[in-house]
């Protein structure tokens, strides 16, 4: 979950860092391609440092090492997977996502699936009828997803270095130095000075990469004092996904399929600080005004207090130094998007990153530029959608109740509505702007084509563009692309991205238009 902070003691984000306002700048100089780029073992320079080894890191490190860069994560924790976790939903375009890199299988198979979501007891959003491979919500605790990408990233040769904490960051015209210090930023360990050609922040909602920018972190808390736990239960619900609430209260329950259950409690009469004591009775309490039972439940292997923020900054890009996941956008846990919408930035991300350092992007700070003139967007709409959900699920006046029962009856009679929000909520509709005239497929998501070479998704887990095209185009397929032929025998012609998004379609046959697209975003006629 997004924006969330922890009473003392427990995992997870905190109170974010003060703002303090910074020009933009940009680094216009074409960068030195290091063509040693296997030798993973020489963490003293790397290509891409990355601050953070939550979900966002991770995927972005895996990538970027598949790619052939060499990588370096830095971690303030002590190495090892925590099962104490905020985020427990993975919606569909993250699985898509997970399926290019092959892992939403395995993922998938220890889960457990809901096709349904609950909008306030009174309406429900079908799932199945999402257009893709996964219509449905996946549950599983976070640590799950971190454990199969953190193994991709060690078997691609990622370095890791936990313990460590980013202390300064300095930018230059070739790189970045970013000083450490070992020990997680206690005691009297030693300091050690890694440069980069890039870096990643992608160290939560204290993000120390963007203190150190001095990136403002504008918002404040959409709700407080919300008790958290994963616990067993007496009584198994009737539905896979529970939500309900009162007038001064709401409840969640989901299984994560070993035994436990995330249960989420809210309630207005109880406002106190994070730092208050918390304990399974609290929950117990909120749970039977919001469902008229507490399913018996016990046993806590982890409880907590948070409050959720609306933050997001102001710029993902500052120079050679990038922000992704809860550094960049912190919201309110309504939906579950927060994991989803930083593993989206890092897919966007990685393959720019990629490009530009392999020497293969025809303008590489245009490109660079354009993952926050894409995601950002993004950021900026989940933080309306999630908040808009988290305020009508605790309305309290009249008027806050007319208003959530019109959306209600809105979203049970209008499809297209229903859709919409689905769409939002899952990912699968979200869409990148295309400049003027471009084709009406551009910089929309690409489904799972059914290909001659096989799946779409599948092509891309080669980390390349693919270029679709009916069998008999005389297109060839330039090097460095992945070519497929449409099994169902489409006349048009597709350019997708490795992130799964249309960069350039075509009706018919149209060699120039190809060779202009491949251009720019390849660097390759």
């Amino acid at each position: 979950m997004n924006g969330s902070t922890p009473a003392s003691g427990s995992t997870g984000p905190s109170d974010p860092a003060s703002p303090a306002g910074q020009a933009r700048a940009h680094d216009d100089a074409h960068t030195h391609i290091n063509t040693n780029t296997n030798t993973h073992g020489d963490t003293s320079t790397t290509d891409v440092l990355i601050v953070g080894a939550g979900p966002t890191g991770l995927l972005l490190a895996g990538d970027l090492a598949a790619a052939g860069l060499r990588v370096t994560v830095v971690e303030r924790r002590a190495h090892g997977i925590s099962n104490m976790t905020r985020a427990f939903a993975v919606h569909a375009r993250t699985l898509e996502m997970l399926d290019a890199r092959d892992l939403a299988e395995e993922l998938v198979k220890g889960g457990t699936t809901v096709d349904h979501m609950d909008m306030f007891g009174r309406v429900a959003l079908d799932l199945t009828r999402l257009r893709s491979r996964f219509p449905f919500l996946l549950i599983t605790p976070q640590y799950q997803v971190e454990r199969l990408l953190e193994r991709r990233a060690l078997a691609e040769g990622v370095h890791f270095r936990y313990d460590s904490a980013l202390l300064t960051l300095r930018q230059d015209r070739d790189g970045v130095s970013a000083e450490l210090r070992e020990g997680g930023g206690t005691g009297a360990e030693g300091t050690t000075t890694l440069r980069t050609r890039y870096l990643v922040g992608t160290d939560g909602a204290r993000s120390g990469v963007r203190e150190a920018l001095g990136l403002p972190f504008p918002g404040g808390a959409v709700i407080r004092s919300i008790v958290l736990a994963d616990v067993r239960l007496d009584k198994e619900p009737e539905a896979t996904l529970t939500v309900n609430g009162s007038g001064d209260s709401f409840a969640f329950v989901a299984p994560f399929g070993d035994g436990y259950y995330r249960v989420m409690g809210w309630s207005r009469k109880r406002q106190v600080p994070d730092t208050a004591p918390v304990e399974l009775d609290e929950l117990r309490t909120i749970a039977r005004e919001a469902f008229g039972t507490d399913y018996g439940l016990h046993d806590a292997r982890w409880i907590s207090r948070f409050h959720s923020d609306e933050r997001q900054a102001p710029s993902y890009r500052v120079g050679r130094v990038f922000l992704a996941g809860d550094a960049a956008h912190v919201h309110s846990p309504a939906g579950g998007q927060g994991m989803n919408t930083g593993l989206q930035d890092a897919a966007n991300l990685s393959w720019k990153l990629a490009a530009v350092v392999r020497g293969r992007a025809a303008d590489p700070e245009a490109l660079l530029d354009s993952y926050e003139a894409e995601r950002h967007p993004v950021g900026a709409a989940v933080l309306r959608s999630s908040g808009a959900l988290v305020r009508l699920a605790m309305a309290h006046n009249p008027l806050q109740r007319a208003v959530r029962s019109l959306a209600v009856q809105i979203l049970g009679t209008l499809r297209p509505a229903a859709d919409k929000a689905m769409g939002m909520i899952s990912g699968i509709g979200i869409s990148y702007r295309a400049e003027r005239g471009a084709h009406p497929l551009t910089g929309k998501r690409a489904p799972d084509l059914d290909l001659t070479q096989g799946r779409l998704y599948e092509l891309l887990r080669r980390g390349e563009f693919v270029l679709v095209t009916p069998p008999d185009s005389g297109v060839g397929t330039p090097r460095g692309v992945v070519g497929a032929h449409w099994r169902s025998g489409r006349g048009d012609s597709l350019l997708v991205r490795p992130d799964g998004y249309v960069a350039w379609a075509n009706n018919h046959p149209d060699p120039a238009g190809l060779g202009a697209a491949l251009a720019r975003w390849t660097g390759r006629p």
